[in-house]
Formats: structure tokens, C-alpha cells, sequence
């Protein structure tokens, strides 16, 4: 039995969201089980044979600050359903909170991996293979050093082994460029360390990617900071809206443009769906001692429910021990790349 851990009152819409998601995903997993964490007059009502209900007299919102979530709010809901994790009562916990917040409690009550110095934001976007390209950082690290995105890189290939079943999954490093003399000097000497990590077979190094390559789907893993990562993040998610919304008004513009839309239906909706967001919620916090999984804030129940799936992925297939084993693998190559700084 594989249990989840659920921040129910996390994100923008809270348990009329996060309450369906749960349900259906206990109807559809006979071998999992779920803790609902939340205010006890939201949640207290649920019923399920696999649910068990954690009551939390607080709640993290959106805005609050770190000082905030992490040492005033100690019985809020991320944080209850995190200790859930801590205390092994659950495999992985998910929320849809504020993203620096759960970042915080979770590094905090959960510690990182040895040979592990920053943990890292893992998430996927739709690319025109039909599949998604595995990026990160996607927001927990603004600056990073050459020897942190070689950590994510080394993290990165942990979990796209375990989710997609591939033992060596291609990476590449996010560039301005292809050629090795690209990129400032953190860029330039993370390049070096990747392709000796691929010397000594801990990674399946490609070589530099550029911004267009990650919705080509060139690679399967694409290495950055926080910041650019979720630049990319952010733009792939405002073209798939404007392209919903563009969909809208041809639909509604005027006889001929109904028609033509009418007759490219099929053709345009399985292009939407192909580069809809909410098929790949589910970001993981990578280089815990410990599962968590980030929803969307503004997820609906389809899409929470794909965040919960995706912490049932990597709690059933030993994601937390396979990236350490991978971690335990290359640590003398990260332990040669801290030495250098």
C-alpha cells in the first residue's frame, strides 16, 4: 500500500479541488491510501475506506513569507502533511502551496541527501514528440554554480530513469549556443563537468541545448538555474493559454472562420491536448530525504490528480532510493567538483 500524503488547503482553490482529485485517485488506485491534511470544518467531512483525515488549525497562503510558513505557522497543513513524510507514515506528500514555502518546510523537516548541497525543482513541458521534456531547476535556485546544475543533472537522471522507464536518459545543458566555447563561465565549466560525469558513465551527456530544443524534445533532461527555468516554465505555459484562447475566438469571429475551424477541429484539438499543461502537473523537490511533489497553484482536479499520480509513480518505484544510489555513484565526481570551488 503506497501512501500520500495531501496538503488539501494548498493553492488557489483549496479542497474544492484538492478533495474530488483525492477521491477519484482513491477510486482508481486499489493500492494506494491517502492522508488529507487540512482545517477540520473543510476536510473533517471526507469518508473513505483509504483516507485517513489529519486536522491542521493553520494554513499557508500564497503571499506569505518564508519567516512566515516556516516558524510561526508550525501547524499548517504543508507542514503537517510533510511531517507525515518525516515521521514515515506516508511515502510523499503534495501540495499546491506557495512554492518558496514548501521548498522551506521541506528542506527543513526533511534534510538533503548527502552529496546533495541544493535541492532542486523537477517538473515537465509538453514538447512536439507527443511526450515532455524533464527541466530543472524550475524556480528553488536563482544562482547556481557549476557544481549545483551538475547535482541537478545527476538528480534530473534519477527520476526520468524512474517515471519514464529509460536507464539513460539524455541530458542537456540549457545554452545560448551548441558549441562548447558558448555560455558565461558557470555555463562553460558545468559543461566540463557533465561530459566528465559522461566519461564515467554517470550521466548520458548530450551537450548544450537551446531554449527552442526543450518543446523539440531533443533531449530528455534539460539543466539550468532557477531563474531560467522558470522563465521557460512560465512562457510554455502562456502559449499554451493563448492558444486556447485563440481557438475561442476563431471559433466565434464569423461564418467562414467557424466553418474553417469546424473542419481543423479534430487536428487542433489533439494539438491542444498534446501541449496541455495539466496532463504533466506534479513537480518534484529533488535531493530531500524525502518525496514531495509540487501541484500547480492553480491546478484543477484533473491536474492536482496528475500530481498525485505522479507522487504514486515515484513512491512505488523507489525514486528517493534510486536518486541516491545514482547520487552515491557519482559522488566522487561531486566531491571533486565542491573542491574546485
Amino acid at each position: 500500500m503506497t501512501t500520500i500524503a495531501v496538503d488539501c488547503m494548498g493553492g488557489d482553490h483549496g479542497p474544492q479541488v484538492t478533495l474530488p482529485a483525492c477521491r477519484h485517485f482513491l477510486d482508481t488506485h486499489a493500492d494506494a491510501s491517502l492522508i488529507l491534511v487540512g482545517l477540520p470544518d473543510q476536510v473533517g467531512g471526507f469518508s473513505h475506506p483509504r483516507a485517513t483525515v489529519v486536522t491542521a488549525s493553520e494554513v499557508v497562503t500564497m503571499d506569505d513569507p518564508l519567516e512566515i510558513a516556516l516558524r510561526r505557522k508550525k501547524d499548517s497543513s504543508m507542514r503537517v502533511a510533510v511531517q507525515q513524510v518525516k515521521d514515515g507514515k506516508a511515502q510523499a506528500a503534495v501540495s499546491a502551496g506557495n512554492t518558496g514555502a514548501l521548498m522551506a518546510i521541506s528542506r527543513y523537516l526533511l534534510k538533503t541527501v548527502d552529496g546533495i548541497e541544493r535541492p532542486a525543482i523537477a517538473g515537465q513541458i509538453p514538447n512536439a514528440t507527443g511526450g515532455a521534456t524533464t527541466v530543472l531547476d524550475l524556480g528553488a535556485n536563482v544562482d547556481c554554480s557549476a557544481e549545483h546544475l551538475l547535482q541537478f543533472a545527476v538528480m534530473g537522471a534519477a527520476l526520468v530513469s524512474v517515471l519514464n522507464n529509460k536507464e539513460a536518459p539524455t541530458v542537456g545543458l540549457l545554452n545560448i549556443g551548441e558549441e562548447v566555447i558558448k555560455g558565461n563561465d558557470v555555463i562553460k565549466k558545468a559543461g566540463e563537468l557533465l561530459r566528465s560525469a559522461a566519461k564515467t558513465g554517470d550521466l548520458n551527456f548530450v551537450g548544450n541545448v537551446e531554449g527552442n530544443d526543450i518543446f523539440k524534445g531533443v533531449v530528455d533532461i534539460v539543466v539550468c538555474d532557477g531563474f531560467v527555468g522558470n522563465v521557460a516554465l512560465k512562457t510554455s505555459e502562456g502559449l499554451a493559454s493563448m492558444f486556447g484562447t485563440f481557438l475561442k475566438a476563431e471559433f466565434s469571429r464569423n461564418i467562414f472562420t467557424k466553418m474553417a475551424a469546424i473542419a481543423a477541429y479534430s487536428v487542433l484539438n489533439a494539438f491542444k491536448s498534446r501541449f496541455d499543461h495539466r496532463r504533466y502537473n506534479g513537480a518534484a523537490l529533488l535531493g530531500l530525504r524525502g518525496l514531495v511533489f509540487k501541484s500547480h497553484g492553480s491546478a484543477d482536479a484533473l491536474s492536482f490528480g496528475n500530481a498525485l499520480n505522479r507522487a504514486y509513480d515515484a513512491a512505488r518505484n523507489n525514486l528517493l532510493d534510486r536518486v541516491q544510489v545514482r547520487i552515491a555513484h557519482a559522488a566522487p565526481l561531486l566531491v571533486s567538483a565542491d573542491s574546485l570551488q
